[in-house]
């Protein structure tokens, strides 16, 4: 019995720890947008930009680190991803305003931009530098606050990278805490910072399980679901070209993107001749039995082998017994169905491309939805046609929020071999029971307060032309391991006078000084530690 209470006392003792561990990074957190929150729109795009330069130079190093970590992918594709989640990223957004109110003066509306807050994010092993340059430039255009969390097989690589965005941030002028990194996650750790409530929303990519818990949390949550992009070759289409782009989106860092073509499907009258394109390309097409070789080392009992996640085709070949040339590209499996029946039509994070032949369009279009019942709703699709009308019919068939055409469905759902917003967070809709149907970017972080009118042509609408937000200026530095810090700037940040209007009042307020707003931030730390010890 004594030995039980021991360790009632022990998990106790753990779980308060987790808990207290959990809401200093928060409060930390909650600080820094509170201050943040005050940075006019020259200043934050200076930062954001400074910071993505800065992660530009890194990206090479980090894809490295991210392979030998991990050993999913390709170095080189993932340079080239994490090169696309930076610069390029913010240019993107350069000529959004997240800052300052927007005028409708027909509808009589005034929309003033409201930031998150503290942003909760979760980091997957797949893609793990991408997404937290993704995500930390995300918060930082739109002055949040942001904690990753990495999914503990990319932990060195993401707790480092992390920590350089946080010092650039900083170093740009940006508050301090900003950025934080959850060194050590585990289960139990991360749901502490998904129950909280100084968890303003949680940006959830990784596993169905993950995001799942993100729903759950009780805090507002933007998840995505998992994809299983079926892509339709039409007889209208440039078969060597479609070809080509499949090959070149399902080798893409060893096809470890969500976005990737899971099986291709094509009719009769043109399968032969790309097979032949598909080959040309880089493909090897499988035999019957060298089919089932492979399904057999895929799938098992438990599920997807995940030793083939992110890991090449020869390399793939081998561990299933199969003899195919040195620069094959991706393995191409033929299948007879689609279904729960036949392991080949699912999602396959490798570059194994399933291929069902179908007798007409209608059969075609009907497999492509069978294939996203099963798995991938609201996901992506692709097509390679050159007929408007079949393009819209397929379009309208899939139960999915992106549709790529012509192009390679890695990058292209993801916005970067399309002009879709460039996001490695896909949003699945209510098809994939999701709460976002698009590529989620920074303008998902925001939530406007919008001030209207009396519709009555009487009611005339104020000049706002000559309105503006009064932001206060950065406060006094954010608490570090429970004690605030000195009110005196560090070099590079716009000065902090002595006095600053309290926080949760940009406009106005009452005046406290420094001193006053640093101890008063003290006191509510050290009660809310003692309240989490206690429990």
């Amino acid at each position: 019995m004594d030995a039980a209470i021991r360790n009632l006392v022990d998990i106790s003792h753990t779980l308060a720890a987790r808990r207290a561990r959990a809401e200093l990074m928060l409060e930390r957190a909650r600080w820094a947008a509170e201050v943040f929150r005050r940075y006019d729109r020259d200043t934050t795009q200076a930062i954001a930009a400074a910071v993505a330069r800065v992660a530009f130079d890194k990206a090479g190093e980090y894809a490295e680190w991210a392979v030998k970590e991990t050993g999913f992918g390709v170095a080189a594709h993932k340079k080239i991803k994490n090169e696309l989640s930076s610069v390029p990223l913010v240019e993107h957004y350069r000529d959004w305003d997240f800052v300052n109110p927007r005028i409708d003066e027909v509808a009589k509306i005034v929309e003033v931009p409201r930031p998150a807050g503290v942003v909760f994010a979760l980091v997957p092993s797949t893609n793990p530098i991408a997404t937290v340059y993704f995500k930390v430039l995300s918060a930082l255009m739109t002055r949040n606050a942001v904690v990753m969390s990495p999914h503990p097989a990319a932990r060195e690589c993401c707790v480092d990278a992390a920590r350089t965005l946080a010092r650039a941030a900083e170093k740009a002028g940006a508050p301090e805490a900003v950025v934080q990194v959850v060194e050590q996650p585990d289960i139990p750790l991360i749901e502490e910072f998904m129950r909280s409530e100084k968890t303003d929303v949680i940006l959830a990519t990784g596993g169905t399980a993950m995001v799942r818990a993100a729903y759950s949390s009780t805090n507002p949550a933007i998840g995505v679901g998992p994809g299983n992009a079926p892509v339709f070759v039409d007889g209208s289409a440039n078969l060597k070209l479609a070809a080509q782009r499949i090959v070149e989106s399902k080798s893409f860092d060893n096809s470890i993107l969500c976005t990737n073509e899971s099986v291709l499907i094509t009719l009769a009258d043109i399968a032969k001749q790309l097979r032949r394109e598909l080959e040309r390309a880089g493909a090897y097409v499988c035999s019957g039995d060298e089919r089932d070789a492979l399904r057999r080392y895929l799938f098992h009992e438990r599920g997807f082998n995940v030793e083939a996640i992110g890991r090449d085709a020869t390399w793939i070949a081998a561990q299933a017994g199969l003899r195919v040339p040195p620069k094959t590209r991706i393995l191409v499996t033929p299948i007879d169905l689609i279904g729960v029946d036949e392991p080949l039509s699912k999602e396959k994070l490798c570059p194994v491309l399933g291929l069902y032949v179908a007798h007409g369009r209608a059969q075609a279009f009907s497999q492509a939805r069978a294939m996203l019942r099963m798995a991938g709703a609201g996901h992506s699709a692709a097509i390679h046609a050159n007929e408007t009308q079949v393009i819209m019919d397929y379009s309208a068939a899939v139960e999915v929020y992106r549709v790529v055409v012509n192009a390679p469905c890695s990058q292209g759902a993801a916005g970067f071999a399309t002009n879709l917003s460039p996001s490695f967070t896909i949003g699945t809709g209510f098809f994939g029971r999701s709460s976002v149907g698009e590529n989620i970017g920074p303008q998902h972080l925001v939530n406007w307060t919008r001030i209207a009118y009396h519709k009555d042509p009487g009611e005339v609408m104020g000049d706002f032309s000559a309105t503006r937000l009064r932001f206060a200026g950065p406060l006094p530095e954010a608490p570090a391991d429970g004690v605030p810090g000195s009110s005196r700037a560090p070099a590079g940040r716009p000065p902090v006078s002595a006095a600053r209007r309290a926080p949760g009042d940009g406009t106005g307020g009452t005046i406290i000084s420094g001193a006053e707003l640093r101890e008063e931030i003290r006191r509510i730390i050290i009660e809310e530690l003692r309240a989490a010890l206690k429990e």
